[in-house]
């Protein structure tokens, strides 16, 4: 059964932790990106059946971000997440070709039906990629493992995640603040604590501190 592969972009440490988790305890696969230059860096490097743009980002804004993925002909589904609730900014992320817009403050339940949705109206993904390649060998996403020649590598979750990360930023230099940050450190609720079904699913996000655990 294909999993849905989802990229988060958002420069709130918090937010972009929460919907990480949240998504992947609904079932997809995900990963993220701070700002408008990594997230274009990992799209040209895999394939995601869905992007998750802020327009308030450092470097490149969202705005910018998603021109530059129309402008390469990619035909990922994009939905728009911002504070900026005027007509204005709507109108401009369609017509940029996003496909929805939620606006902060949000609760996780519309964010996720609204990713339901999109991919619903979305034909399948016939170029969605399964592997990475590597200078010796792929990443095997359905398998996780590391393929070496005629070697295969089952990895640990952790072991796969890191090998994923660093194949998806090859070529730039990054930090162990980062690793810890982005591969180690769990999401800022207490894990089984705040599901899509439990009740701060339906508290709004963007505005202030998120809860730091389910009620």
């Amino acid at each position: 059964m294909h999993r849905y592969r989802i990229l988060v972009v958002e420069d709130d440490h918090a937010i972009r932790n929460g919907l990480a988790d949240a998504l992947a305890v609904s079932g997809y696969d995900v990963l993220s990106a701070r700002d408008g230059y990594e997230a274009m860096e990992m799209i040209h490097a895999e394939e995601y059946d869905l992007a998750l743009l802020d327009v308030v980002l450092p470097g490149a804004n969202g705005f910018e971000l998603l021109k530059r993925i129309r402008e390469d002909r990619s035909t990922v589904p994009v939905l728009m997440l911002t504070a900026k609730g005027a007509e204005a900014d709507k109108v401009k992320g369609l017509k940029l070709g996003a496909d929805d817009y939620v606006v902060k403050p949000f609760s996780l339940l519309e964010v996720l039906a609204r990713i339901e949705a999109v991919l619903r109206r979305s034909p399948e993904r016939p170029s969605a990629v399964n592997r990475v390649m590597l200078p010796e060998g792929h990443l095997d996403f359905a398998a996780r493992a590391l393929v070496l020649g005629e070697e295969r590598v089952v990895l640990t979750t952790k072991e796969f995640d890191l090998a994923r990360h660093l194949a998806a930023n090859a070529g730039r230099i990054i930090t162990r603040e980062e690793i810890l940050a982005r591969v180690w450190t769990p999401g800022w609720w207490k894990r089984g604590a705040l599901t899509p079904r439990s009740p701060a699913c339906g508290k709004k996000w963007g505005k202030g501190t998120p809860p730091s655990s389910a009620p």
